[in-house]
């Protein structure tokens, strides 16, 4: 149960077309990096039937845990039949469901029913009897300055005629060539104010929302392609040089189905190096391409999506035009450039004290998370991804890219990597793509590496065999300053990913054990586990190595150390061999850092429960209060920090390598692309320290 009221904020429109689901989902992240609990509430839906997309992709960023039913009010219908009964139920559904939350973000009305001046005041109505201040979002597109200040002024005015609280203005879509100036007419209204420019990825449609527009289906190509953005559609009707001349990236082209020289000349294109990379090609008028051409284009295995529908052009053409991409929650690309939109115009902070969102006690895996990504961004690194030909690598660059998290060299054939990111409407073009067997770099780092190899018998012949090894390559970048860290292990072994930093990066002063951590985010707090992933069977003097180097990585990341080193039993109740190990591993971190808090032998529920410690261990400043957990051996580490994060719902971000002088992590082969994300973000935090 929430202790007290929540905080809301009502997001309310004037008109159509704002952008305003582009806006909510930006001050839903701020509230979630904030608030614990963060609900989502839409006061009026759509329909009883149909399910609010809208809605359902803001459930998904929330934290609250409610469910869809219980995060809607009434629809449309029921506003219509009777006002004042609909806004009674919307007050009390509003009230069941916030019990839950620390803070709620109400969506107003989209104006997808009937668009009048009244339903602004409708929404300003409802927000006052919700207890909850307006963020006023308002359409900057087709508008002149001074005709957006008066926009916004008048609906200050119908604001004020129901008594809402205004606390904020965003004038959403403007020309960027106008933005100062869209920024200064909001002025008209004394509260904070800003101005989003235009993003034409934010309303192109998918190639499957094209699909879907003109009743098609797909002919060939790959299916995860169809979630790729059009940013332009062009009706290819003249001469084949001519269509290949106003070719763009992101294009989708209009053809009938029997103008075998154009479609073959755009799958050419498509793949061939210098030319655009295509979002799709729709063949209309019901037309398939003749058996061998259609054999011949089967040969070529084309990924790129080609549509037919039996739409004849002029109807293909119009049904396209009027075709508006939505945020949804296929559409990543689209979120996280609504996302980074908001981080860069919007001030985060300024808003939420208009909102009078109240500083929490506990620390949740989205704030964990949030805190990350704003540190890595305020100090950018270079980090370098040596698996250029992973799709998730692809996306997960173009995610930290979008938001600025560090900067990226990836490793592989750039013809190969760039076309393949475009293929998956993934913008990488900030990001440098370097191939270790061409890199000029590569006969430098082969003469260091058998400079620090010469002991072994390494020569720089065999050194430049290595240099084409993306591991050893990304390593030697490193290593030689060229990158500032290190994220690999998508497609390849822990092994084959640290084993080049034993040998280049090697340990830094003071720590002979390369070791792991994972940091595990629970509902409410965020503990260190070490090591899980790296060292099998550690000796005493191993253990401390631990220790204390998972204190340093607790600390670098916000959490005050507490080291409780485990065992099978508690202080001096136990005996044996394993006991003895932790015993001894305690008394060498109080040797080697005597100003950290360490307790040991200890067993877990001392070490986390007070009332257990208190009974187990009542004078102990770490018992029943410890944030840094050192297991005995790694099939322990391993298993317990598995078996929280499936039966606690805890979110595990690791491993984290530590004891390197310089970063390198290590990814699963079954990592997500937020997971590689929240990697490099650590990776870049561990290097801002290296700094």
């Amino acid at each position: 149960m929430a202790a007290s009221a929540p905080s809301t904020v009502y997001i309310a429109a004037p008109e159509g077309d704002t952008g305003k689901s582009t806006i909510a989902l930006g001050v839903l992240q701020m509230l979630a990096a904030t608030t614990p609990r963060v609900g989502v509430f839409r006061p009026i839906t759509r329909s009883a039937t149909e399910r609010d997309y809208i809605l359902e992709l803001l459930l998904e960023h929330s934290t609250a845990d409610d469910d869809y039913e219980s995060s809607i009010g009434v629809t449309y219908e029921q506003v219509h039949a009777d006002p004042d009964a609909a806004i009674s139920e919307i007050v009390m559904r509003f009230h069941e469901m916030a019990r839950h939350c620390d803070a709620v973000l109400i969506l107003g009305s989209d104006y997808t029913d009937v668009a009048s001046p009244s339903e602004l005041r409708f929404n300003a109505r409802i927000a006052v009897n919700l207890g909850a201040p307006v963020l006023l979002v308002v359409r900057g597109a087709g508008r002149t300055s001074a005709e957006l200040g008066q926009v916004v002024e008048l609906c200050d005015g119908e604001l004020k005629a129901e008594h809402a609280r205004l606390v904020a203005v965003i004038a959403n879509r403007c020309d960027p060539e106008q933005l100062e100036a869209d920024a200064a007419a909001l002025k008209v209204c004394d509260v904070p104010s800003w101005a989003l420019p235009e993003v034409p990825l934010l309303t192109a449609p998918t190639v499957e929302e094209l699909c879907a527009a003109i009743d098609g289906e797909i002919y060939s190509g790959d299916p995860e392609l169809m979630q790729r953005e059009a940013l332009r559609v062009i009706v290819g009707s003249m001469t084949t040089e001519h269509i290949l001349e106003r070719l763009e990236d992101g294009i989708a082209v209009i053809t009938p189905g029997d103008r075998a020289d154009v479609l073959l000349a755009l799958v050419n294109a498509h793949e061939a190096a210098g030319f655009p990379s295509l979002a799709g090609i729709i063949m209309n008028g019901g037309m398939l391409p003749d058996p061998t051409i259609a054999r011949l284009i089967a040969g070529m295995k084309p990924k790129l999506p080609i549509i037919s529908t039996q739409l004849g052009t002029f109807e293909t053409a119009k049904a396209v035009s009027l075709t508006r991409g939505r945020v949804s929650l296929s559409s990543i690309r689209k979120v996280d450039t609504a996302l980074a939109l908001m981080e860069e115009r919007v001030d985060a902070a300024e808003l939420l004290r208009q909102i009078e969102v109240r500083t929490p006690g506990v620390i949740t895996p989205q704030m964990f998370e949030y805190q990350l990504i704003e540190r890595a961004r305020a100090d950018r690194k270079r980090i370098v991804l040596p698996e250029g030909d992973d799709d998730r690598i692809l996306r997960a660059a173009g995610r930290v890219l979008q938001r600025k998290i560090a900067d990226l060299t990836i490793l592989g054939d750039e013809t190969a990597v760039r076309g393949r990111a475009a293929e998956l409407g993934v913008d990488i073009d900030a990001a440098e793509v370097l191939d270790p067997r061409t890199c000029p770099l590569r006969d430098e780092f082969a003469e260091e590496y058998a400079r620090l190899r010469a002991h072994k018998g390494m020569t720089v012949e065999r050194a430049r065999e290595f240099m084409t090894d993306i591991s050893y390559f990304g390593t030697m970048m490193v290593q030689m300053g060229v990158a500032d860290g290190m994220v690999s292990g998508a497609a390849h072994t822990t092994a084959h990913t640290i084993r080049p930093s034993f040998e280049i990066i090697k340990t830094e002063p003071g720590v002979s054990t390369v070791s792991s951590v994972f940091l595990m985010c629970l509902a409410d707090r965020v503990l260190v586990y070490g090591d899980c992933a790296v060292v099998p069977d550690p000796t005493s003097d191993q253990l401390a190595d631990i220790a204390v180097s998972s204190a340093r990585t607790a600390t670098q990341f916000g959490i005050d150390p507490r080291i409780a080193m485990l065992s099978y039993s508690t202080g001096e109740s136990g005996s044996g061999a394993d006991v003895d190990k932790v015993r001894a591993a305690t008394k060498l971190v109080q040797e080697r850092a005597p100003k950290l808090l360490v307790e040991g032998p200890i067993q877990y529920d001392a070490a986390i429960e007070p009332t257990v410690a208190s009974t187990k261990l009542p004078n102990s400043v770490v018992a029943g209060r410890a944030t840094v957990f050192i297991f005995p051996d790694l099939n322990t580490g391993n298993n317990t920090y598995k078996a929280v994060q499936r039966s606690a719902g805890a979110v595990a971000i690791g491993p984290v390598l530590q004891g390197l002088r310089k970063p390198v992590n290590d990814l699963s082969r079954g990592a997500l692309v937020a997971d590689i994300v929240n990697t490099v973000a650590i990776t870049a935090i561990q290097a801002q320290r290296e700094a």
